[in-house]
């Protein structure tokens, strides 16, 4: 296929080592990129005086996909995050994390292979808050028919395209009856154009409590913005951690793939990172850039290289090798495919 142009953005921490392993895996896979690379965060306002400068959303705009180490976000204080800055400002309104059990991760539950769909440019993530009186905080939360169905949309069409059977849209509309009563309506108005496909729901405590007990009786979540920040790292949870799951953000005019964990400053230049999460979400941009066999290629060698010997993997899942020993195992194997 055609040279791809892919803007990259590294991040810190442990951001560098994980993206460096990742682009020299997608080499190996004989994916030929052209890679647009900026920093953004701290990095980028020492440099710039912006965490994330114009130019970097007129890349993406521009090759209209873009993949995304762990940035540090300040808590409390500070910028504000990258991640929620890039959704809004490329109107990302969907963030789709897919979640598999793997080989020789030890985890408290077999073969989990769920999908978490999760509305991303709304609801308390809004950002509209304002002191009322002094010690008195108002935080508004923001949910529109718009929006509520067309992240419906997404995730119907997602399960139609990929052979999913039910999904479970999760709220607490018993509660938040107008708010969550709007998501749960437009979840149900649009799964009428999908009779093949189960539509349920559960309310999202109870949800929790049934993904602890009981992972495997779920398919794929609908959630809006909050709760699916929670829930798409409890599911997480349940097959090792961030550390090996894909993320996407997704729009109508583009996508940036990203890991979903923290920057682990306290691990950078050590060479112990593990870039697992960051190769998952690029296999999902290969699939979206229409490199599906160099997608499969990957994932097929993610299994082999996983179910070898502990030096073939980094520590954080029971190995003994490093970033370097997982990026050589990697491309050993996709050579030899």
């Amino acid at each position: 296929m055609a040279k791809h142009k892919i803007t990259l953005l590294p991040g810190d921490g442990i951001g560098p080592e994980v993206t460096a392993a990742v682009v020299a895996i997608i080499e190996c896979a004989g994916v030929d990129v052209e890679w647009e690379k900026f920093f953004v965060g701290a990095e980028a306002i020492a440099r710039f005086g912006d965490p994330l400068p114009a130019e970097v959303l007129a890349s993406i705009v521009r090759n209209k996909v873009g993949l995304k180490g762990p940035v540090t976000t300040p808590v409390g204080t500070g910028f504000s995050s990258i991640n929620v800055r890039l959704r809004k400002a490329l109107d990302l309104y969907s963030n789709l994390r897919p979640v598999r059990s793997m080989p020789n991760i030890k985890t408290r539950y077999d073969d989990v292979d769920l999908v978490v769909v999760r509305e991303n440019t709304e609801s308390l993530y809004a950002g509209l808050e304002h002191e009322v009186v002094p010690g008195v905080v108002e935080s508004l939360k923001i949910i529109t028919e718009r929006a509520s169905t067309r992240i419906a949309k997404f995730a119907f069409e997602y399960a139609r395209a990929n052979d999913r059977k039910r999904i479970t849209v999760v709220h607490k509309a018993n509660i938040m009856k107008l708010s969550d009563g709007l998501f749960l309506q437009c979840f149900r108005n649009v799964s009428k154009d999908y009779p093949e496909i189960v539509a349920d729901d559960r309310i999202v405590d109870n949800l929790c409590m049934q993904l602890v007990m009981n992972p495997n009786q779920f398919d794929m979540l609908l959630l809006e913005n909050l709760y699916g920040d929670i829930v798409s790292d409890l599911t997480a949870g349940l097959v090792g951690g961030l550390g090996v799951v894909a993320g996407a953000n997704i729009g109508e005019n583009g996508a940036v793939f990203e890991a979903v964990h923290g920057s682990a400053p306290d691990l950078a230049g050590q060479n112990k990172a593990n870039p697992l999460a960051l190769l998952q979400s690029a296999v999902l941009m290969l699939n979206y850039i229409g490199e599906n066999v160099a997608a499969r290629k990957i994932n097929d060698s993610i299994a082999i290289v996983l179910a070898q010997g502990p030096e073939r993997r980094t520590r954080d899942i029971g190995g003994t090798g490093t970033t370097s020993d997982f990026t050589a195992a990697m491309c050993e194997t996709l050579r030899g495919l």
